[in-house]
């Protein structure tokens, strides 16, 4: 048997709800690249990294396609613990491909705004993209290694976008000091996918510890002191006290 032949057997040997996992996993690593593009596009005014925003949306959309189709024929032929795994994917893919949408959004409000985005702006929008392009990374980690720590961690990330937000926010609609800013309409337009793509990617993140725990972050958790990573952590170790 020749060598070459060995990876279509392994593939062809492969159950096909591990295919659909796989291809939730890629579909994380595809988000990534995009919000990778978006942060250097935006840094360097690059016109071929953002253009390449667009690729990358309409590979997700393909994901999306075949996950869709691909579960809906799988989920009746599975045991309930892959089944619960299907249902996350096509959460995953659902999250994903509106972080798609909103990094191509983002693409094209900054090719709009060129060359009169300020500075400032320039090095705050860059920064979220970035802390997004994290987030994304982890969340594809701890969907493929179930991991609720690295979740967590993606859950505390959001702050640092929602804080940028906020200073531009301020900067371009509040501006107290009544300066005047160039772009502020296409500012905020980026501002806003890059917000909202972070609360899908928290979303992602809380849908990984409800694979894992077989509970949401929001039935775990209760209105006291602690913050809700910890109380989170705290049920975790309970569980598996008693288990």
């Amino acid at each position: 048997m020749s060598t070459a032949s060995t990876p279509s057997i392994k593939a062809a040997q492969e159950p096909y709800s591990a295919h659909l996992v796989r291809r939730t996993v890629q579909a994380c690593s595809v988000a990534r690249e995009a919000a990778g593009a978006a942060a250097e596009g935006i840094a360097t005014g690059s016109s071929v990294l953002l253009n390449s925003i667009r690729q990358c949306e309409r590979e997700l959309d393909r994901f999306d396609m075949e996950l869709d189709s691909g579960v809906t024929a799988a989920i009746t032929q599975v045991t309930e613990p892959e089944a619960r795994e299907l249902l996350a994917c096509m959460k995953f893919m659902i999250g994903l491909e509106r972080i798609g949408d909103l990094l191509l959004s983002f693409a094209n409000s900054a090719q709009s705004a060129g060359p009169r985005l300020d500075p400032q702006d320039t090095r705050e929008l860059t920064r979220m993209a970035t802390v997004l392009e994290k987030m994304l990374n982890d969340v594809g980690a701890a969907f493929s290694g179930r991991d609720v720590k690295k979740a967590i961690d993606v859950l505390r990330s959001d702050a640092e976008i929602d804080r940028l937000r906020n200073l531009i926010s301020m900067r371009h609609i509040e501006n107290p000091e009544n300066l005047v800013h160039q772009a502020s309409l296409q500012v905020i337009f980026m501002t806003q996918s890059l917000e909202r793509a972070g609360d899908h990617v928290k979303n992602l993140a809380e849908e990984v510890c409800h694979l894992v725990s077989g509970h949401t972050i929001r039935h775990v958790l209760m209105a006291y002191d602690k913050p809700i990573e910890q109380m989170f952590i705290d049920w975790l170790r309970t569980r598996d006290e008693k288990q």
